[in-house]
């Protein structure tokens, strides 16, 4: 069973306490996800982040095909880090931590996703060809959409 990881990390030049509404809120997940992904959100808002709070998404990632994806936030410090795992979805296994913590003139971000592709070793030949290039572009995108609202971070 292999287990890939992809590590994120973004400065902002924003307070930890904008940084924290505006990631942990569901809502604005649109807004960093490129548009091809058709991302909308079908249940599970509230007004604040809680665990076990189950929010469904449907996503279109490849080709078009819609897909349904359920996570749960499973842990919450409210201000510093959240975590999210799917329940359902298009990975074997889905772990997303999300951290923000105060830096010098703003905060670092820091996104460490642990997943498992299924398929076995069609899927681990499909990993380094799709899977992790599409991850990759996904938040790449999230990098610079976050740069657009927020402005770029400069020491």
């Amino acid at each position: 069973m292999k287990i890939y990881r992809l590590e994120a990390i973004q400065n902002l030049p924003i307070s930890q306490k904008e940084a924290w509404t505006f990631l942990s809120d569901p809502k604005n997940l649109k807004q960093i996800t490129p548009d091809y992904m058709g991302f909308k959100i079908v249940s599970g808002l509230s007004e604040k982040i809680y665990a076990g709070q189950i929010i469904q998404y449907i996503v279109t990632p490849i080709l078009g095909i819609p897909t349904r994806w359920v996570t749960e936030i499973t842990h919450v410090e409210d201000g510093n880090y959240f975590v999210d795992e799917q329940r359902f979805g298009p990975y074997d296994l889905w772990h997303h931590k999300h951290f923000i913590k105060p830096i010098e003139r703003g905060v670092e971000m820091t996104d460490i996703v642990d997943y498992k592709i299924p398929f076995g070793f069609l899927g681990r030949l499909l990993h380094p060809l799709l899977v992790f290039p599409k991850l990759k572009e996904i938040f790449e995108y999230r990098k610079k959409a976050l740069i657009e609202i927020f402005g770029p971070y400069s020491k």
